[in-house]
């Protein structure tokens, strides 16, 4: 064992599992058994961004997930600007070196780490229980999702921030959170133009302007959430 390797308790503890797929593994279940809102109109809906190759071996994907695990638990308590290569190697218990291997640089970090938080919201909608995940209904599902993006706002927005990223709503992860929303409102009997509508309600989850109505407006994350929650249902409300 180096230094820079993780002790096996602290692997342990990072180990995947059915509710927390490695990181770095696609989320998709199998071909055959595609949930719906994964599938686009030319078939499977790439899964979020910047994933790692696919053939990484178990023990560096366990790893990577420690190391953004980490950086992930400092954004939430001192922000993205306390998330230094040296503070994530810091937490996780490794050497330096190691962080630098795996993600090149600080902005290597940052866009995993929007990734990693990206797809941890995908698996609890696509996999969780209700009322995010399936077995719920449609209108539920959409009010638990914003509930769920709100929920991890500072965090998001605090990444994105730092990421500083170019064309956002053209990037595999909007075109899955979009496609979900999508699916949501059509089993939900909304009417219109589908896609439209689920643009316009996914503007109100944006982080940087949920933050701006939080820090400089005044409104607090549960009136956000109620409104979000009266969005919904009345969008969805039989004409």
């Amino acid at each position: 064992m180096t230094p820079d390797t993780p002790p096996d308790d602290r692997l342990a503890a990072a180990r995947p599992s059915a509710e927390h797929p490695a990181d770095g593994l696609p989320l998709l279940t199998p071909p055959n058994s595609l949930p719906l809102e994964t599938i686009g109109p030319d078939g499977p809906l790439p899964t979020l961004g910047h994933a790692a190759d696919p053939c990484e071996r178990g023990d560096a994907a366990r790893n990577r997930r420690l190391l953004l695990d980490a950086a992930q638990a400092l954004v939430r308590e001192l922000g993205a600007d306390a998330v230094t290569m040296d503070a994530v190697a810091k937490r996780a218990g490794v050497g330096k070196g190691t962080v630098f291997r795996r993600f090149g640089s600080r902005a290597g970090l940052m866009l995993s780490l929007l990734d990693h938080s990206d797809r941890q919201l995908q698996a609890a909608y696509m996999f969780g229980p209700p009322p995010l995940g399936p077995d719920a209904p449609p209108v539920d599902r959409l009010i638990a999702y914003g509930r769920a993006r709100l929920a991890d706002v500072e965090v998001e927005g605090e990444l994105r921030r730092a990421a500083d990223l170019p064309g956002r709503y053209t990037v595999p992860p909007y075109h899955v959170a979009k496609t979900h929303v999508s699916l949501l409102l059509r089993q939900a009997g909304a009417t219109g133009d589908i896609g439209l509508l689920a643009d316009t309600l996914l503007g109100t989850l944006d982080a940087a302007l949920v933050l701006h109505q939080i820090q400089v407006l005044g409104y607090s994350p549960a009136q956000i959430g109620n409104h979000w929650e009266h969005l919904v249902r009345t969008v969805t409300r039989p004409s």
